[in-house]
């Protein structure tokens, strides 16, 4: 199912996100591993699921492989693939690989540096960027290379890609946004902000883009993880009255503190874009409670 076909039909998009195990995922008749099950908790209440790629470039099973098993437990994978460690070569094959896996959505992104990830000392790839991996990822949908060689039969991959409200200057966050599209961007996600007005702000600049926008929601679990983030993350802030509001509950109420401000924030969010996207880390399970909060916010 791609999430451009949900998209024409109106309809408030749902995904989350996994991250696959640091581990082989062979199952041998055993049970299913942890991110599988993770995404197992909120099959019924999202349309798709995305598959990590080296999150934080940090070592794991490869989002493709994990995208496949995904699959075979009944759920839609978005596979996400990154130019940070791969060739123009291996992402064109990669891409093919995927199509004919019987994967549906692909996320085309930069991807996090090596520096900050549990393999310092690996060389980055980085052959071309997030704009040339949709250009090449159009062309093969078109029946082509990216040397202009013709396919055997061409893929057919909903094409999507990361924005970023946050960034300074906004204008320029919009041009980039642009040549995603005009390279074949058919989707965004975003990055996660904090304050309705910002984003409000960022949605009346991209609406010009006429590309269907999906919100992403960061769950913010501790007021140590924001300020994690806000030290670490580029690109990221989360505002001093969260981490204040967090820290005034006991870290026993820091989960029932944390859904209730997500209900809050998106109950303002949703009625400017069209989807969202959690990214919860680890706290799946409070996707159903803020769903049934936030759905009458949902545009109609």
């Amino acid at each position: 199912m791609k999430l451009t076909e949900l998209f024409q039909k109106k309809t408030f998009v749902i995904t989350g996100e996994v991250g696959p195990v640091k581990g082989c995922s062979r199952l041998n008749g055993g049970p299913p591993p942890d991110y599988i099950k993770e995404a197992l908790d909120i099959k019924d209440y999202v349309h798709a699921v995305n598959i990590t790629d080296n999150q934080g470039a940090t070592m794991r099973l490869g989002a493709l492989a994990a995208s496949v098993l995904t699959k075979q437990f009944g759920l839609e994978p978005i596979f996400q693939i990154t130019c940070r460690d791969r060739n123009r070569l291996a992402i064109q094959s990669d891409l093919l690989a995927a199509c004919t896996l019987g994967i549906d959505n692909v996320l085309c992104l930069t991807g996090d540096h090596i520096k900050i990830g549990d393999h310092k000392s690996a060389k980055p790839v980085f052959d071309i960027d997030s704009v040339q991996m949709l250009k090449i990822a159009a062309g093969l949908n078109a029946g082509h290379d990216m040397m202009g060689n013709k396919l055997s039969q061409a893929t057919n991959l909903a094409l999507g890609a990361a924005a970023n409200p946050n960034f300074e200057p906004l204008d320029l966050q919009l041009m980039k946004m642009e040549k995603k599209v005009a390279a074949g961007c058919e989707f965004f996600q975003t990055q996660p902000v904090y304050e309705p007005k910002q984003f409000e702000t960022f949605m009346k600049k991209a609406e010009k883009l006429g590309v269907p926008v999906m919100f992403g929601m960061v769950v913010i679990k501790s007021p140590g993880m924001a300020k994690f983030i806000n030290d670490n993350v580029t690109g990221i802030t989360v505002p001093e009255a969260w981490i204040k509001e967090l820290d005034s509950v006991p870290k026993a109420d820091y989960k029932k503190k944390a859904t209730a401000m997500t209900i809050a924030l998106l109950k303002e969010i949703a009625p400017m874009c069209q989807g969202i996207h959690f990214m919860p880390f680890g706290w799946s399970d409070i996707i159903p409670e803020v769903l049934a909060a936030i759905r009458p916010s949902f545009p109609q």
